[in-house]
């Protein structure tokens, strides 16, 4: 008995170290297996191509697109709190808050080794980087002058004059067609916004002025963000990281001309310093989400994007909150919303014909290559390739 109980105690021992061997091995493995996702991705970010293809993995067009929103509707009821309830008359000082703490988060995400990598220095030219840091300056701190003075009907008119400059400026530069169809959807837009904010025209002549100049730095904001990011590999965050700095300068520029004297006299309490940080982060989010969305789709859609916005809100405070705008300006907001959906519709349209057109092409392309390199070993003539 004695024999037999001790030769039980162990086979239960050896049965019981080899459960334990087991289960240390399949921790080291899982823990392995963590250790390569987190050198994938680490590799995938120190590229600008594999940073490229994890924003489009995580962020396609319609989170994009979304989180843009969800941040726009917040920062304007922050900043609403920012200039009317705390009083901070500083639109350009605020807009430079806003890019400082930007700036501050991704310093801290570089120092992690969390930023993506941006492409070789040689692909992009300095004069196009450069040149995106003075719109965006001009872009930003300029709408916010723009609001100090002007009723945000009045904004929501001259943000209409966007679109058609966008389209101008594509057409001229990079001879980018719009059919037919979007031309008239988004013009159904456009005399709906306009329609829908008519009855808040309230401006200032100066406002009037900046309003004017802000148009132009607005559409090259959008169409250089769209452009940088989808030809020359550019993330949404490596963008921010390099033009920030410049947009900084311009800021610092612009303050004596635009901004009042005594900012430093300024109540910095505690509760105003607050909203004011608030409003900085969500600056910071508005930039990033609005270059993801740039990025993911184009100027164009941005645009008509923010119109929706407007749309949303006037109707939303109608029908949540029983605010009355008036028949007239939720008609105008009803066929700005036709319009979209009609803009959607064919961009969705296009986006499923492009791959069924591209295959039967892509496959006579390289049929054509391999009986070429059978029959004399050249290369394919480009001249045979149709354009899309």
């Amino acid at each position: 008995m004695l024999c037999s109980s001790k030769m039980l105690n162990f086979f239960i021992r050896k049965d019981v170290r080899k459960i334990l061997k087991r289960k240390d091995s399949d921790a080291g493995e899982k823990g392995k297996a963590m250790e390569e996702l987190r050198a994938s991705l680490f590799n995938e970010l120190r590229s600008s191509e594999g940073a490229k293809r994890q924003q489009q993995r995580i962020c396609g067009p319609s989170v994009a697109l979304t989180f843009n929103f969800l941040v726009a509707v917040g920062i304007i009821l922050m900043n609403k709190m920012v200039l009317v309830k705390i009083g901070f008359n500083y639109p350009i000082f605020l807009t430079f808050i806003h890019y400082t703490l930007s700036w501050v988060f991704m310093a801290i995400l570089n120092a992690l080794s969390m930023l993506p990598a941006a492409p070789p220095s040689k692909s992009t030219p300095f004069s196009s980087l450069l040149s995106l840091g003075i719109v965006m300056s001009l872009s930003n701190g300029l709408a916010n002058v723009s609001l100090k003075y002007n009723s945000v009907g009045f904004y929501q008119m001259a943000k209409i004059a966007v679109t058609p400059t966008i389209v101008l400026a594509e057409f001229i530069f990079f001879e980018k067609r719009v059919s037919y169809q979007k031309v008239l959807a988004l013009t159904v837009v456009s005399m709906g916004v306009a329609v829908a904010t008519v009855t808040d025209l309230q401006f200032h002549f100066f406002g009037a002025c900046i309003a004017l100049a802000w148009i132009i730095p607005s559409a090259v904001n959008k169409i250089l963000w769209s452009n940088l990011q989808q030809q020359e590999n550019w993330t949404a965050l490596a963008l921010m990281w390099t033009t920030t700095p410049i947009t900084l300068f311009f800021l610092v520029m612009l303050m004596p001309w635009l901004d009042p004297p005594g900012v430093l006299l300024f109540n910095w309490n505690l509760n105003n310093t607050s909203v004011i940080f608030i409003s900085a982060v969500l600056g910071f989010l508005l930039q990033w989400s609005g270059a993801l969305a740039l990025g993911a789709t184009s100027a164009t859609t941005h645009v008509v994007l923010g119109q929706f916005k407007t749309c949303v809100i006037l109707l939303g405070g109608f029908v949540l909150f029983g605010s009355n705008p008036g028949t007239t300006s939720i008609c105008g907001a009803l066929t700005a919303l036709a319009g979209m959906s009609v803009y959607t519709y064919l961009n969705l349209l296009k986006s499923q014909q492009l791959p069924n057109k591209s295959s039967p092409r892509q496959n006579s392309f390289t049929l054509s290559k391999s009986k070429l390199s059978k029959e004399n070993g050249d290369a394919h003539d480009g001249n045979s390739m149709e354009t899309v």
